[in-house]
């Protein structure tokens, strides 16, 4: 993991080092600083030499001159260094979660999932920038400090530096118990986000049914859980820092009193006793930084760590040598296909075989498998057993890229991205034109509609369309369809949001769209499906019927009874 964390380093090396440079220079500027104070009050103050005195306050004011332009580069490149990082990390992780399977997102909160990619990542990126800067000056400071003082009085140097391994063996153990405390906490955020994600998207229902006090109350169950989980992590914190603080103050009343002994009994002179203070002061601030560097690295680490815990998930399975989908006919066959989802067996041995061209139309109960049965064509789940073909090539031995292009989906849950109409019409041909955008939406029967809001094509739509009503949601996700003009269609209830004036004329354009091309539809209302030139009826039994609307009609089973009891 660590390795994989300094891997983010590399495009920046070079603004990395120059930082470090900057910060070495920052310490070496804070290093001098003492022992001209030495020399002014042993020497220069009690000689009255002016001379030197200009000479010293020159000095001064050109080393804090470059002390504060190292301070600004660092400020302000090594913040750079670090957002970039985070840019890389954020890209990494999108990136990854586009082509993880959909079992993750059925089994993951998106809340939990976005704080992992903006609340996480934030951390590390405070991590990526101050850590290596302040271990790197910390360690400056103190081996310079060090061997400064020795030069002072080696006694006094070696009994102050004696308290160094009781603060390391502090540190050291109450790291393990920071990073317990801060997983948790990252664990909380997530919950609480995830909630408020949830709820938030929910508004309008938690409205209709009048059950803000259920969501308020739900709320507050994670909050307090939330809260419990930091105020333990603030405990853990408060131990630490006190615990930190109370040895550093223990380095000063030592470095005062027993350097205050060593001047008494004339061992050192005043200015050294001067220098002693100040690198005592010197040297307990890289300690400091060094204790904020702890808490500082359990929080961005257990940031990093949550952040592995994504990438590490597999990816959609692609077999290695696998070929585009190319000149596509329509075939689609299934063999002895299973699958189960979560123990729960949804298919069983479903052998088929749909003709290039042809209408197959599922109906059945719900729980059926019919929904399943169209995920499974563009590979959204594998089977467990068996196989699918598509003109006779296993769509395991097919790239997802080119599947999924050879296939046009229009859902039974519409999902509009925010921006506008014509964004969401795109996302069927990123290529198209405006004319075939247009040709799209006309199609679909939404271009009037279109044309009569005041920005038109270019109308932001709010959160999922949320300004939009669910036929006209509808409508523009069939327009999508339209545009990629695919070769395989699956309409899972294209039409269930539709009025039956609407539908009527989406039919017609369904109709058009569906010639020559192989298409699957999942319909409850059986009027759209009488022409389809075959109906199954899925149950969990797996094909009870299969026909014509009028073979089953005669057969007068399931599909009869679905039948009258839709039309009545």
């Amino acid at each position: 993991m660590f390795k994989k964390f300094v891997s983010f380093y590399k495009p920046y090396k070079k603004l990395f080092f120059i930082d470090l440079i900057a910060a070495l220079v920052a310490a070496g500027c804070d290093l001098v600083y003492p022992m001209m104070t030495k020399e002014l009050v042993d020497n220069s103050i009690p000689n009255k030499e002016m001379r030197m005195i200009i000479v010293f306050a020159i000095t001064l004011i050109i080393l804090f001159i470059i002390k504060a332009i190292c301070g600004y580069f660092m400020q302000y490149w090594g913040h750079v260094v670090g957002v970039r990082m985070q840019g890389d990390m954020r890209r990494e992780i999108f990136n990854h979660l586009q082509r993880l399977p959909n079992t993750y997102f059925d089994n993951n909160k998106t809340g939990d999932i976005m704080s992992r990619i903006i609340n996480d990542l934030m951390e590390i990126s405070e991590l990526a920038h101050h850590g290596p800067e302040d271990i790197f000056i910390s360690i400056v400071m103190l081996l310079g400090s060090f061997g400064i003082l020795c030069t002072i009085n080696i006694p006094l140097t070696l009994i102050i530096f004696a308290f160094i391994p009781i603060i390391v063996i502090f540190t050291m153990k109450q790291r393990k118990r920071m990073n317990d405390s801060f997983l948790k906490t990252r664990v909380k955020t997530g919950v609480v986000n995830a909630s408020l994600e949830n709820s938030i998207s929910g508004i309008r229902v938690s409205k209709a049914f009048v059950s803000h006090e259920f969501e308020e109350a739900k709320f507050e169950e994670g909050n307090k859980n939330f809260i419990n989980a930091r105020e333990k992590a603030y405990k853990v914190m408060a131990e630490y820092f006190s615990g930190a603080t109370f040895s550093i103050d223990i380095l000063n009343y030592v470095a005062l009193i027993i350097g205050g002994l060593f001047t008494f009994n004339n061992i050192i002179g005043l200015g050294d006793f001067f220098a002693y203070l100040l690198y005592i002061k010197i040297f307990t601030d890289p300690i400091k930084k060094l204790i904020n560097f702890m808490e500082q690295f359990q929080s961005g680490m257990t940031g990093f760590q949550r952040y592995m815990e994504i990438l590490s998930e597999d990816r959609e399975k692609e077999k290695k040598g696998a070929k585009d989908l190319v000149d596509v006919k329509g075939q689609i066959t299934f063999k002895d296909a299973e699958f189960s989802y979560e123990d729960n067996k949804i298919l069983g041995g479903l052998s088929l075989n749909i003709e290039e061209g042809k209408m197959l139309a599922l109906v059945g109960p719900s729980g059926g498998g019919k929904s399943t049965f169209c995920n499974l064509i563009p590979r959204f789940y594998d089977l467990d057993k068996g196989d699918i073909l598509i003109d006779n090539k296993s769509i395991y031995d097919i790239t997802i890229k080119s599947l999924r292009e050879n296939i046009g989906i229009v859902q039974q849950e519409v999902f509009l991205f925010t921006g506008t109409i014509k964004e969401n019409i795109m996302y069927g041909n990123f290529e198209a034109s405006d004319e075939e955008v247009y040709e799209a939406a006309k199609r679909a029967n939404i271009h009037e509609f279109i044309l009569s809001l005041d920005e038109g094509y270019d109308t932001y739509i709010g959160e999922r369309g949320v300004k939009l009503s669910g036929g006209q949601k509808q409508r523009i996700s069939i327009a999508r369809v339209f545009l990629k003009n695919p070769p395989i269609l699956i309409l899972d209830e294209a039409t269930s949001a539709l009025d039956n004036t609407t539908e009527y004329y989406i039919k017609k354009s369904l109709d058009e769209l569906c010639k020559g091309r192989t298409t699957i539809v999942v319909a409850h209302r059986l009027s759209t499906i009488r022409n389809a030139d075959e109906i199954i009826v899925l149950t969990d039994k797996g094909i009870e019927e299969k026909g014509t609307h009028e073979e089953l009609m005669k057969l007068g089973g399931i599909y009869k009874e679905l039948h009258n009891f839709v039309k009545n």
